[in-house]
């Protein structure tokens, strides 16, 4: 009976692993470093969910018609310990996102910094990802 729970117990572990692994992505298979966006809007709400946080921000076009975009961040405990809060990114709170647009051309971003109304600038991406990066060094 022991030995028939180990190999049930096995066979589970190895296809949980499997699709664990392909629920996280690379910034490339999803993201376009040639497609920077940037945009200024209204938070609607942050869902704060592994892997990666997301940001719902309206977006008023010069039409006057609103788009909303989802903005991926890093991972929930990776945001905590740059700064965020719950608290942070209430609804209704205005930022500027900074960051690179899905290579399908939907309202879907990867985002890289977060302007706060009061100037602080919060970085938004995960590390190791594949995303780009500002070379501070260059100007």
């Amino acid at each position: 009976m022991r030995t028939r729970l180990f190999f049930v117990t096995l066979v589970v572990m190895g296809l949980a692993v499997p699709a664990a692994l392909l629920a996280h992505h690379a910034f490339n298979a999803e993201f376009d470093a040639n497609k920077p966006v940037k945009f200024q809007g209204t938070v609607t709400k942050m869902l704060w969910v592994n892997p990666h946080a997301w940001i719902y921000v309206d977006v008023k076009r010069p039409d006057g018609k609103i788009e909303e975009w989802m903005v991926e961040a890093g991972t929930p405990n990776t945001l905590l310990r740059r700064g965020f809060t719950k608290e942070t990114l209430k609804t209704g709170t205005v930022i500027t996102v900074d960051g690179y647009q899905s290579k399908d051309g939907s309202l879907r971003a990867n985002g890289r910094d977060l302007t706060l109304s009061n100037g602080q600038t919060l970085f938004l991406g995960s590390s190791g990802t594949g995303a780009p990066y500002e070379d501070k060094t260059k100007k």
